[in-house]
């Protein structure tokens, strides 16, 4: 018996290491947190042997600086605009010719109800020294709103936060923005922080691996002729003949918020040849979702850490308070780095390129952070996980069979219906990827209430949890298995595109030889990013609009990326009407069909939908007036995802040949119109074939 005792011992033991290693495996953290708690210990007992921190803010009033032995930052008190920034034997990497309201801060742009926008830097009247010892400074400039304010200022305190850490190459900078009940209602489009460098020495941006180059400089933009919108310029007369004839803007430097993580300038300068990155370890706190596109660093040079902003979106997703609406939330921290290479090395921007990929992966692996010292960012211990497995079933695919949700997205926000984490822009949102067979985990989630969301590639529609998921400090959440059925109400008669949410499958023609950006070329994943691709469906379609016939067209050539105006001369514009044509073999007396309409994009558009016959008033289906993600002038494959799914009555299509139109009616300018995601027609639910 007492050896029977001992077995059982034994087994227990083992079943408990399994169950704990398997955990662990799903977490991602026995053996990353590990790493990354290693790595930040033997990171700081080796900068013991560095200088300490050197705080001071003493011998001037106005000024206050840090000096770690790495970096020294000087700051303006009790403002909190970043005025310097002295590295690698460089005395100041920003630009000091301008004022000191424009080198280092940050903004918001703002608006009472109903009132035009207005942008404020964010000015600091209190600073404080939060914490300051060898090892580490957190340095705080903060403004309260008062009723004096009313009108003349963003309704909402703001504390600007700057930490300094031993051994760092760089330093934090983080936000506490709070609003209290006497607060006036308030929308908010835009808040970030921003860095603008030394011109003449910062001439090569890198925003990814493949998206890097020599930049023109805004002396060179000064001299080149305006296009269709500011932010576009044919550099005419740059000051290099290498950039002669390419379009620049911002724009075309966007990037989604999952991949936005490190970006930034190299200055090649053969004596000290340094980088300058922003490195943002979390989307947590940016706003409206994982595909959400914003700007990263643009001519200037300029680099942005973008964390709320109507891009690609419109006024759909503004920040909107309400009269007395309570608001908390941290913004940050970003890591501010700076990096050095050798002039002997072979290609000095590939070097400090890659060491700041290096960086960003140190900094993503330790966080959530354990050193900002305010009281409202949740530190790791206090945080939540959620897991589960995501399945799909569709009756009329692979014969009803479950489904992995393969690579589907899957994340928390805050509770609301089906889809709308993509304008959801207060609360923290929290994302991951789906495995090959939907296993997922949703790691560090800050407490509160949340709706769990998710879609997957391949099909269509948005996907909601039906019971709010409460997290609480440092619980652990397991979902099992989630089915999600994707709208659906009959089998398929045909289908164009991929239920993607990106018009990017479509057809995108070649760019105007003389409006190019010689970075994408030969990148032909990012050939929407050129300027003026609207203007081409004018070229191809001069007289009669595009007309797709089902089993005979191709969406990859024949369908054009964006439904948009027609140039008729003039600055003139006119709608244009898309044709579907397909045939029917055979039509039931009664019943419905159903159009799924899945728009990738919409700009200050109204799609009508009509069924054999192009005339009829009112149109069979409408969207109204939608749309203001400026997705078509800015460059970007897709902004705001919409899904109609419209009811067909039988009598509306005839047996052989139909046509549906698609009419966008709007036709002030160039840039108004839709991008389609994927359409589908289905048969009626009792039609099984």
């Amino acid at each position: 018996m007492k050896k029977m005792g001992e077995i059982r011992k034994w087994v227990f033991f083992l079943w408990w290491l399994g169950m704990t290693l398997q955990l662990c495996f799903l977490l991602g953290g026995c053996s990353e947190t590990t790493s990354v708690r290693r790595g930040v210990k033997s990171r700081r007992l080796a900068s013991s042997s560095l200088p300490a921190i050197k705080l001071n803010d003493e011998d001037d009033d106005q000024q206050v600086v840090v000096d770690n032995g790495i970096v020294r930052v000087t700051l303006s008190t009790p403002d909190g605009y970043v005025l310097g920034i002295s590295f690698n034997g460089i005395d100041n990497v920003l630009e000091a010719a301008n004022e000191h309201v424009d080198r280092g801060y940050w903004d918001v742009v703002w608006n009472e109800p109903e009132s035009k926008s207005s942008f404020q830097r964010i000015t600091g009247t209190e600073f404080s020294v939060i914490a300051a010892n060898e090892d580490q400074v957190e340095l705080s400039f903060s403004r309260n709103w008062t009723t004096s304010m009313n009108g003349s200022s963003v309704p909402i305190n703001i504390d600007k936060r700057y930490i300094f850490r031993r051994g760092d190459s760089g330093f934090y900078a983080y936000a506490i923005f709070e609003r209290l009940e006497e607060m006036p209602a308030v929308e908010v489009d835009q808040i970030r922080i921003v860095f603008k460098l030394q011109e003449k020495k910062f001439q090569y941006m890198a925003l990814s691996d493949t998206r890097q180059r020599n930049m023109p400089t805004m002396e060179d933009r000064s001299r080149g002729q305006p296009l269709a919108y500011p932010e576009a310029v044919l550099l005419t007369d740059p000051s290099k003949a290498e950039f002669r004839g390419e379009v620049d803007d911002k724009y075309q430097y966007s990037i989604e918020n999952k991949d936005n993580s490190v970006h930034g300038w190299i200055s090649p300068d053969s004596d000290s040849p340094v980088g300058f990155w922003i490195i943002t370890p979390s989307n947590e706190f940016r706003n409206a979702g994982p595909i959400k596109q914003d700007l990263t660093s643009h001519v200037g040079p300029i680099a942005l850490s973008m964390f709320v902003s109507t891009h690609y979106a419109g006024k759909e997703v503004t920040m909107a308070f309400e009269q007395g609406e309570t608001y908390k939330k941290i913004f940050g921290p970003v890591f501010v780095y700076l990096n050095s290479a050798s002039n002997d090395s072979d290609s000095v921007s590939q070097t400090l390129w890659t060491d700041a990929v290096q960086q960003m992966s140190t900094e993503t692996k330790s966080w959530p952070y354990d050193f900002p010292l305010s009281q409202d960012f949740v530190p790791p211990e206090q945080r939540g996980t959620v897991m589960g497995r995501l399945l799909v079933q569709d009756v009329h695919t692979k014969g009803g069979r479950f489904l992995y949700a393969d690579n589907a997205y899957v994340g928390l926000a805050l509770p609301g219906e089906p889809g709308s984490w993509q304008k959801e822009s207060k609360g923290y949102q929290f994302w991951t990827r789906a495995d090959k067979k939907g296993y997922f985990v949703i790691k560090n989630i800050v407490p509160g209430d949340y709706n769990l969301y998710a879609w997957v590639p391949g099909f269509l529609g948005d996907y909601k949890y039906n019971a709010n998921v409460t997290i609480t400090p440092g619980c652990f959440i397991r979902l099992g298995s989630l089915i999600y059925n994707p709208p659906r109400n009959g089998a398929t008669v045909w289908e164009i595109g991929i239920p993607d949410r990106t018009a990017a499958e479509f057809y995108i023609p070649d760019p105007y030889p003389t409006l190019m950006n010689k970075l994408y070329n030969d990148q032909h994943k990012e050939r929407f990013r050129q300027y003026g691709l609207w203007e081409r469906y004018t070229d191809l379609y001069q007289n009669n609009d595009l007309v797709y016939t089902i089993g005979v067209d191709n969406y990859r050539k024949d369908w054009f990326y964006a439904h948009v105006t027609r140039s008729v001369g003039n600055k003139t514009y006119e709608s244009t009407t898309w044709q579907i044509v397909f045939d029917l073999p055979k039509v039931p007396d009664s019943g419905n069909y159903t159009l799924q309409l899945a728009l990738a994009a919409a700009s200050d558009s109204n799609l009508q939908v009509r069924f054999n016959d192009p005339s009829v008033f009112p149109a069979h289906f409408s969207t109204g007036p939608i749309g203001g993600d400026s997705s078509i002038a800015r460059h970007g494959i897709h902004g705001l995802h919409r899904l109609f799914s419209i009811d067909v009555p039988s009598n509306r299509l005839v047996e052989g040949n139909n046509t549906i139109y698609l009419r966008q009616s709007k036709a002030i300018n160039q840039f108004q119109g839709v991008m389609y995601d994927y359409i589908r027609l289905e048969k009626p639910p009792s039609q099984r074939t």
